[in-house]
């Protein structure tokens, strides 16, 4: 099922490949995905040592991620980069 999905996003024009070497590969998952209100240090500790961090938060600001820490940013940090990068085309549009 995992090599169907990879297939598809490389269809798509996604690579993946930088997903081979982040720090977070074999790490326990629930320290990406925690529950609500619990704490994100740990993972975002990982995050901020991965060499792939920027290709790892670009994927999950393009791909509109709404869960997870991704390149040490929590959902709430990827709308408002996001909201920004809006902002910035419509200006640069207008101007």
């Amino acid at each position: 099922m995992i090599a169907d999905l990879l297939e598809a996003l490389k269809n798509e024009g996604i690579d993946m490949a930088w997903q081979d070497f982040a720090n977070c590969r074999g790490a326990d998952p629930d320290l990406f995905f925690p529950e609500r209100g619990a704490s994100t240090r740990q993972a975002k500790s990982i995050c901020r040592e991965c060499t792939v961090r920027e290709e790892c938060l670009e994927f999950a600001i393009e791909s509109s991620e709404k869960f997870g820490i991704w390149g040490a940013m929590s959902e709430r940090e990827r709308r408002k980069i996001r909201r920004e990068r809006q902002i910035a085309v419509r200006r640069r549009k207008a101007g």
